[in-house]
């Protein structure tokens, strides 16, 4: 008696002759796989470029004063304690923080809300608006300083923090709207709608459903704006003549004059100001890479 089981005929592979062979293969082409002498030495050289600057200002700025010596040895402070103390160092490092601070949640409130109309609202003028939004970026930001002053003037805002508050949020909003808008075309629209079908209003389902979403966004928005607030100093410089109300690029500058420049004092002061933001850039880049990773890509 023949049983099931005999009858059942176990299938033979049959591969195809001539048919593309699709598994991966085991041995890499010589091409597919560069030598580490071309991966190293350009990034040797980059690295030669970028941090020998770096090491001099260290250098300058920790060595004593008169001092040839190419190693900080012996090391000293007194550069760090002159710049923050006897010239005022201190008091510019609390308005250049006041003023990042107040610039950042002023642009990324702005920009939020201008960048969510975009995103999710059509309207008659939204190409030209948009594109005069790019247009703006093509604008230096000396050919704003007379109209600003002569504005800031009409309503008694010169030698005020308000003022550069101010001009650098109408400076970096532009961009920051154009960045948001992409940022939130990524969310779903559909998670919103769902919201309002749980009786979710419009603002309650962006604040609950769509903010959580953008905050890797709102960190790269916000970072350049603090940044650029920190570092730019021709706003600083026209809009504040008192000297208690200047920001940190103002104070570095008046460690030059015209008759000599004290190098230890300016590389003290120098690295005063970068360290914030490298701090800054330190502990947000994670957040930092995955807001560019979103708004990379249209949803």
């Amino acid at each position: 008696m023949i049983t099931k089981e005999a009858t059942e005929v176990t299938p033979v592979p049959v591969r195809v002759t001539g048919a593309p062979d699709r598994r991966p293969s085991r041995h890499k082409r010589a091409w597919d796989e560069a030598p580490r002498w071309q991966i190293y030495i350009p990034l040797g050289i980059y690295l030669v470029f970028t941090l020998v600057p770096f090491y001099w200002i260290l250098l300058f700025a920790l060595r004593p004063a008169g001092s040839t010596s190419l190693v900080p040895w012996p090391m000293t402070f007194e550069h760090f304690e002159k710049v923050w103390n006897e010239r005022d160092f201190a008091v510019y490092f609390q308005n250049s923080v006041l003023t990042g601070v107040a610039t950042l949640l002023l642009t990324t409130g702005v920009a939020l809300a201008g960048g969510y109309a975009l995103a999710r609202f059509d309207f008659k003028i939204k190409r030209g608006f948009m594109l005069a939004l790019l247009c703006t970026q093509f604008v230096p930001g000396a050919l704003l300083l007379v109209p600003l002053f002569q504005i800031f003037a009409e309503l008694k805002m010169i030698n005020s923090l308000g003022s550069v508050i101010i001009a650098e949020t109408v400076f970096q909003l532009p961009l920051s709207m154009i960045l948001i808008s992409g940022f939130i075309r990524n969310v779903p629209y559909s998670l919103e709608e769902a919201a309002w079908v749980d009786g979710c209003n419009r603002l309650t389902a962006f604040r609950i459903v769509v903010l959580p979403l953008l905050r890797p966004g709102l960190i790269a928005v916000g970072s350049f704006a603090f940044v650029h607030a920190w570092n730019h100093f021709l706003f600083a410089l026209m809009f504040l003549s008192d000297q208690t109300k200047q920001t940190i690029p103002v104070g570095l500058n008046t460690l030059m004059s015209a008759d000599s420049v004290d190098l230890g004092a300016l590389a003290a002061g120098g690295i005063i100001a970068a360290v914030p933001v490298v701090l800054v850039f330190a502990f947000i880049q994670k957040w930092l890479i995955t807001g560019f990773s979103a708004g990379a890509v249209k949803g």
